[in-house]
C-alpha cells in the first residue's frame, strides 16, 4: 500500500539576524540589519522582524534601509557563523527525515512519509524538529507541513515567526483556489503581472486556465502552473540536488564611469565562476549579465 506522503518544509525565522540578535544580547528588540553600511553601495542581506516593520526587507539598498530607520544597527554578514549553525539545524533534520533537501543555509524540505516516530504524526513530528532547533541553538523556525513540496512551502509562510501550518490532503485544492497568485512559489513578479494581464489573479483563475494556454504563455512552466492549481506537485525530495546554475557579484563602494573598470570586474568575476565550474566539472548553456 503506497503511503501519502508527508512533506515538511522548515525555514528559520529571520536567520542571519536571529543569529547575530542570540550571540550580542544588546541587539534584542531592535531593528537590526545584517549588509552593507548605508554609506557605503551594500545592499541588506537580511534584517530583524523589527526592522522588517520600517517596510525593510532583504536586497533593499543599505542606503535605503537607513533612511527608513536611522536608528537601525547595521552589521556585517558573519558566514561562517551561519554555516556552524546551518549544520547543527541539518543534523536535526536528519533525525526524523528519511530525506533532506537543504534550499539554502536556513530551509530545507524533509520527506518524513515513513517515519515511525510519534506514530508517523507528521504534525508531531514538526513540532519535535522545532522544539530542537530552540533548545539546541536558541533559534525559533517555522514549518508547513502538506502531502506535496509546493503546498508544504506556501505553508511555511503561513504563520511566522515560529509558526507551525498545515494544509491536509481533502484541503489543498480549496486553499490553492484562494490563494493570491503572487504567493504561489515559483511565481515571480514577473511572471506576475503577466498572469494578471491575462486574466489570473488567484489559484482558482489559474485552474480554469487550459494547459495549452499555458504552455503558450509560459513555456515549460506551463505544465508545472497547470499542475499546481490543482494541488499537484509530485517533485521527490532530493538529498543529492544537482545544482543548475553558478554566479558571482560584487557591489562597487562608489560610481564607475569609465567602462574599463567594469570590464575589469566582469573578467574577474567570470574567471571566478569559470574556476567554480571547473572544479565541479559543469558545463555552461547559457551567460547572463
Amino acid at each position: 500500500m503506497i503511503r501519502q506522503r508527508k512533506i515538511i518544509h522548515v525555514d528559520m525565522d529571520a536567520f542571519f539576524a536571529s543569529v547575530e540578535q542570540r550571540d550580542q544580547p544588546s541587539y534584542k528588540g531592535k531593528p537590526l540589519i545584517v549588509g552593507g553600511k548605508p554609506e557605503s553601495r551594500g545592499v541588506v542581506a537580511a534584517c530583524s522582524y523589527e526592522a522588517r516593520k520600517f517596510g525593510i526587507h532583504s536586497a533593499m539598498p543599505s542606503s535605503r534601509a537607513y533612511r527608513l530607520c536611522p536608528d537601525a544597527i547595521f552589521v556585517p554578514p558573519r558566514f561562517e557563523a551561519y554555516r556552524e549553525v546551518s549544520n547543527q539545524i541539518r543534523a536535526i533534520f536528519w533525525r526524523y527525515a528519511s530525506e533532506v533537501e537543504p534550499l539554502s543555509l536556513d530551509e530545507a524540505y524533509l520527506d518524513v512519509t515513513y517515519t515511525e516516530d510519534f506514530s508517523g504524526s507528521a504534525t508531531l513530528i514538526g513540532q519535535a524538529i522545532k522544539r530542537d532547533i530552540l533548545t539546541e541553538t536558541g533559534l525559533t523556525a517555522s514549518a508547513g507541513i502538506s502531502f506535496n513540496k509546493f503546498l508544504a512551502k506556501i505553508a511555511s509562510d503561513m504563520d511566522k515567526p515560529n509558526g507551525l501550518y498545515v494544509i491536509k490532503p481533502d484541503q489543498g485544492k480549496t486553499f490553492i483556489a484562494d490563494l493570491a497568485i503572487g504567493k504561489f512559489h515559483g511565481v515571480g513578479p514577473a511572471t506576475e503581472a503577466k498572469m494578471k494581464k491575462i486574466g489570473i489573479h488567484t489559484g482558482n483563475d489559474l485552474r480554469q486556465k487550459s494547459l495549452i494556454e499555458l504552455v503558450n504563455n509560459f513555456g515549460k512552466s506551463g505544465q508545472y502552473y497547470f499542475n499546481i492549481a490543482r494541488a499537484i506537485d509530485e517533485r521527490p525530495v532530493c538529498s543529492q540536488r544537482e545544482r543548475k546554475s553558478l554566479g558571482k557579484e560584487t557591489t562597487f563602494s562608489q560610481d564607475i564611469i569609465l567602462l574599463e573598470g567594469i570590464v575589469n570586474t566582469l573578467n574577474e568575476l567570470a574567471e571566478q565562476v569559470l574556476s567554480s565550474m571547473a572544479k565541479q566539472s559543469m558545463q555552461a548553456r547559457t551567460l547572463t549579465v
